[in-house]
């Protein structure tokens, strides 16, 4: 098979021998794949995969179809339109991915849509709804409204009832988010938007303390992304006295039961959504997985609303 593949601190395309599935796992045909913060690091080498997990071949979401099926595995069968969030590998023709992670993808669905789905909707449905409980009618902020986590998570606080702000930094795609069901701020102005039940912190250390801020008596920060810094000084004081929580989450390092829970939670509340069109997939860009390398630029580059997707 050809895949997406990591050489020297850069992305390039390159054979390796075909995966064959295990027990309980099925072979996927990827069809697309979409493009993740976490890939650029991996390139860079500060995110390593999983042992067990290709170290050279990154992507951690996939949409294609069934073409084999390990022993002991009976949910799918050759045919079948599935997605999945993965530990890695998935910028690949082939996927050899655990029954119990996959998804089945509606018809209605197409491949760059179904390939940008997986980790973003994933990852933002469990840090709101399992680690926060967000709940009907609370106020929601998601520092980083733009990007692909930020605009499912836009819409998932929408659908949940939730009244949501976003921060956008580029002021070009403010409108675009706002068309998502959000309100709308400069990131310089979301202290002042406050005060919120729930913080969906995206961007990392330098918004924490602003968090903390604009959190309401009982409310939850959750840290997903730390792109603008890891390393924060907290007023302990003020999360005693607004009897706050921060907790954090990550999908990759997971075992297998907490990656299954996650793709259950989403296949039963948020994929029907998907195909009704009620939640929808900004797809930015695709590139082929030949251009892959250009992939990888326009991503880092930033700029952008919802995702980059490569098919194949």
């Amino acid at each position: 098979m050809r895949a997406a593949t990591i050489v020297d601190g850069r992305i390039e395309v390159r054979d390796h021998p075909d995966p064959q599935p295990g027990a309980g796992e099925v072979l996927v045909r990827v069809r697309a794949a979409g493009l993740n913060n976490a890939d650029l690091l991996q390139v860079k080498g500060f995110y390593p995969a999983p042992p067990g997990v290709a170290a050279d071949i990154p992507g951690m979401e996939v949409a294609g179809e069934v073409v084999a099926v390990g022993p002991n595995a009976y949910r799918f069968q050759p045919g079948h339109r599935v997605i999945a969030v993965i530990a890695g590998g998935g910028q690949a023709e082939l996927a050899v991915v655990h029954e119990r992670t996959l998804i089945p993808v509606p018809d209605t669905v197409d491949w760059p849509q179904a390939g940008g789905f997986p980790e973003t909707f994933t990852t933002a449905h469990d840090a709101l709804f399992t680690q926060c409980r967000l709940g009907l009618g609370e106020r929601l902020l998601v520092s980083g409204g733009a990007g692909g986590v930020g605009t499912a998570a836009v819409q998932l606080g929408v659908a949940a009832g939730a009244q949501v702000t976003a921060s956008v930094r580029n002021a070009g795609l403010r409108s675009d988010v706002a068309a998502l069901g959000a309100e709308v701020v400069d990131p310089a102005d979301f202290v002042g938007a406050g005060p919120f039940d729930v913080v969906l912190e995206l961007i990392g250390a330098p918004n924490l303390p602003g968090d903390l801020e604009a959190l309401r008596v009982g409310g939850r920060i959750v840290v997903i992304g730390v792109g603008a810094g890891a390393q924060a000084e907290v007023n302990l004081l003020s999360v005693m006295a607004k009897r706050a929580s921060i907790c954090g989450s990550t999908l990759r390092a997971r075992p297998l039961e907490g990656k299954a829970a996650a793709a259950m939670a989403v296949e039963h509340h948020v994929v029907p959504m998907l195909a009704s069109g009620r939640i929808t997939v900004p797809v930015f860009a695709t590139y082929p997985l030949d251009d892959v390398a250009a992939a990888y630029e326009r991503f880092a580059a930033g700029g952008k609303l919802g995702k980059v997707v490569i098919t194949l």
